[in-house]
């Protein structure tokens, strides 16, 4: 049996129909949103090499991308900007771009399976969480992807007007090229500001 596939055999067993997977991508980088994808896939489908979006290249992410976007039965992905994430924190923005995502699907999902255990407020929908989710089910994995393409092809967007840091290489995380170019460039208004410490700034003591 595919162990990618266990928690959804057990739910569709339990008589559940249609499984929705919620994951996302950018809690951590210094700049840009944060995305949530959430997705149902139909109950036999196997997607062959999906995993969690981390363990893949970006070229392998590219091809399952559109492979889940044209099989899911119904599948969305949504953006919460720097600007809230710097007034209400990541966690919460976090919680937001997956409630906004569950509520763009055109159709109802029975349960959701999220990646991770912070419980999170859906409207009138069982929710199962699962640590690690989106290296242990199918459609957590099929949603860790479709929310990580979707922002970094955002990012890459984002270079075109922000050339300077570099977006399009690092997608926004802090590394070592992207510090320095928020040193020399200074603190863009796409830049969590809330996440500019002085390590970031270069002004640590």
């Amino acid at each position: 049996m595919n162990t990618m596939l266990e928690f959804e055999t057990e739910l569709y067993n339990s008589g559940k129909k249609l499984i929705c997977g919620i994951d996302e991508a950018g809690r951590g980088p210094l700049a840009g949103p944060v995305c949530a994808a959430a997705v149902i896939l139909p109950k036999d489908l196997i997607i062959e090499g999906i995993n969690d979006s981390k363990k893949l290249s970006e070229k392998k992410r590219a091809v399952l991308y559109e492979e889940i976007t044209e099989k899911a039965l119904a599948w969305s992905a949504e953006f919460v900007f720097q600007d809230v994430i710097d007034k209400i924190n990541i966690r919460q923005a976090t919680h937001i771009a997956m409630q906004n995502a569950v509520n763009s699907l055109e159709i109802a999902p029975d349960i959701l399976i999220v990646d991770g255990n912070d419980r999170i407020e859906f409207d009138k929908i069982e929710s199962l969480y699962i640590v690690k989710g989106d290296a242990k089910s199918q459609t957590i994995a099929a949603a860790s992807i479709i929310a990580k393409v979707t922002r970094d092809r955002y990012m890459t967007e984002l270079s075109e007007k922000y050339p300077e840091y570099g977006f399009e290489k690092h997608k926004g995380y802090g590394t070592k090229a992207h510090c320095e170019a928020i040193r020399s460039f200074g603190v863009s208004d796409v830049h969590r500001k809330t996440f500019m410490t002085p390590k970031v700034l270069g002004t640590a003591k």
